[in-house]
C-alpha cells in the first residue's frame, strides 16, 4: 500500500498524464511485491475492456462529433435563443438552455462547453457582456452534460459500480434540470445588476419559435431513440450517432461526407485515449482493492460515525477533492471501488449514490485546477483560467447548493427510476 501510494502522488506531483501514472504506479508495486508476475497487468487491463457497455463509449464520441459537424449544435442554440431571448440577460440563458439541450444529444461536458462557446462567445462580446461571467457559466452549464442523460459519464461508472445503465440515466433528469434552473436564476440575477447591455432584448415571436423549433425537430430524435427504450442502451447509442449522420448529412446538409474520414479518425483518438485510461485504472483499482483499502477506510468512517448522513458528507468531499486533480473517469475508476461498498454497508441506494457520484465529477470539471470545462470554456472566451475562476464563485456555490439538496433528498433522484420501475 506504501509503495503504490507514494508512486501515484509522486508521479502525479511530477506532472506525468494520469493514464500512465495509474499504469506506472501499478507496474511499481508489482515489481516489489514478491510472487506476483506481471503478466497480471495485462490480464486486469483486459478485464477491465471486456465490457458490452463499454462499447458504446465510441459511438458516444462519434455521435459527439457528428453533433458539431453536422449543425446540430448551432440549430439547438438558435432554438433555445428563440425559447429565451426575451429575458433579461438573455445570452446567458440562452446558454443553459443550449447545454441542457446538447447535454441530450452528446453525453460529453467538454464536447458542450467547446460548443456553445464557440457559438455563443463572439455575441456576448458583442453586446457587452462580462466574458469572464459567461465563461464561468457556460462550464457550470456544460458540465451537466455528465448528468443529464445521456452520459458518458455515467455508462462508464455502471461498470464499476453494476448500476442499472436505464436507471441511473433517469435518476439525473431532475437532479440536472434543478441544476440548469439553479444557473438561470444566478445568472438573472447577475444580469438585472449588471447595466443596460443585458436589457438589450430580442422580442418573443411565435413565428421565430415555430421556425427555429422546426429546424431543430430532427435533431431532437437522438434523445428519443437514447432513451426511448426501444434499444439496449449501447445499441441506442450506436443507432443515434448513425442517426445523427444522416441528419447531418441529409436534413441539414451541413456534414461533408468527403470529412467522415478525418470525423472516424478523431473518433478513434478520443475514445483510445479514454480506452487507455479504464485499462489502466483497472490494474490499479484491483491493487487498491487487494491492499484492502475499502475495509480500512470503512473502519475510519464507522469510527468516525455510524450515521449515513455524515458518510455521505465524507464521501462528498473525497470526490470533490479528486475531482480537483484528476480527471472524470480517472478518479471514478480509481475512487469508487473503494467507496462503493462501504455505501452499500451504510444502506445508501445505489443509484443515488452513483448520481451523488456523477454530480460530485461534474462539479469537479469546473474546479481548478484540472477542470476540462473551465479550461474549455476560459480557452474559448480567450481569458485565463484565472480570470474566469474569479466570476466562478457564485454558480459553483449555487450547484454546491443543488448538490448538498440531492445529497439529503434522495427523492430527487430516485423518483423517476422507481416510476419506471427500474428500482424499488
Amino acid at each position: 500500500m506504501t509503495v503504490i501510494a507514494a508512486a501515484f502522488l509522486g508521479l502525479l506531483a511530477l506532472g506525468v498524464p494520469v493514464v500512465f501514472v495509474l499504469g506506472t504506479s501499478a507496474v511499481i508495486t508489482l515489481v516489489t511485491t514478491p510472487h506476483v508476475p506481471l503478466a497480471i497487468v495485462s490480464q486486469h487491463v483486459f478485464a477491465g475492456l471486456n465490457s458490452f457497455t463499454l462499447m458504446s463509449i465510441p459511438f458516444f464520441v462519434f455521435a459527439g462529433v457528428i453533433m458539431d459537424a453536422g449543425g446540430i449544435s448551432r440549430r439547438i442554440v438558435d432554438f433555445a435563443s428563440a425559447i429565451i431571448g426575451w429575458v433579461v440577460g438573455s445570452l446567458l440563458h440562452v446558454y443553459c438552455v443550449a447545454a441542457a439541450g446538447l447535454a441530450a444529444i452528446s453525453g460529453s461536458d467538454s464536447a458542450d462547453t467547446a460548443a456553445i462557446s464557440a457559438i455563443m462567445q463572439p455575441q456576448l462580446r458583442a453586446r457587452g457582456y462580462n466574458v469572464d461571467f459567461g465563461a464561468a457559466l457556460i462550464a457550470g452549464a456544460g458540465s451537466m452534460a455528465q448528468v443529464i442523460p445521456p452520459s458518458l459519464t455515467m455508462v462508464i461508472l455502471t461498470v464499476v459500480s453494476n448500476i442499472s445503465i436505464g436507471a441511473l440515466f433517469l435518476a439525473g433528469v431532475i437532479p440536472g434540470l434543478i441544476c440548469i434552473a439553479m444557473l438561470m436564476v444566478i445568472a438573472y440575477f447577475h444580469a438585472r445588476n449588471g447595466g443596460p447591455q443585458y436589457r438589450e432584448i430580442e422580442p418573443f415571436t411565435i413565428k421565430r419559435l415555430l421556425r427555429t423549433g422546426w429546424a431543430v425537430l430532427p435533431a431532437a430524435g437522438m434523445p428519443v431513440v437514447i432513451l426511448g427504450g426501444v434499444f439496449t442502451p449501447t445499441e441506442a447509442v450506436a443507432v443515434s450517432g448513425f442517426y445523427g449522420l444522416l441528419i447531418g448529412a441529409f436534413v441539414y446538409r451541413d456534414l461533408d461526407l468527403k470529412k467522415l474520414p478525418d470525423l472516424i479518425l478523431r473518433t478513434v483518438s478520443l475514445s483510445s485515449a479514454v480506452m487507455l485510461i479504464i485499462g489502466t485504472a483497472s490494474v490499479f483499482a484491483w491493487l487498491i482493492a487487494n491492499a484492502n483499502v475499502p475495509e480500512r477506510l470503512g473502519d475510519w468512517i464507522r469510527s468516525v460515525s455510524d450515521s449515513q448522513r455524515v458518510f455521505l458528507l465524507i464521501a462528498n468531499a473525497l470526490f470533490l477533492f479528486f475531482g480537483m486533480f484528476l480527471e472524470t473517469i480517472a478518479a471514478i475508476l480509481i475512487i469508487v471501488p473503494v467507496i462503493s461498498p462501504i455505501a452499500h454497508d451504510m444502506g445508501v441506494n445505489g443509484v443515488h449514490f452513483d448520481l451523488l457520484i456523477i454530480l460530485n465529477c461534474a462539479l469537479g470539471t469546473i474546479t481548478p485546477p484540472y477542470g476540462m470545462s473551465l479550461f474549455v470554456s476560459s480557452s474559448v472566451a480567450g481569458r485565463s483560467v484565472i480570470q474566469v475562476s474569479r466570476r466562478l464563485v457564485v454558480p459553483l456555490a449555487g450547484l454546491f447548493i443543488i448538490l448538498l439538496l440531492v445529497t439529503f433528498v434522495p427523492d430527487l433522484s430516485l423518483f423517476l427510476p422507481r416510476m419506471a420501475g427500474l428500482i424499488n
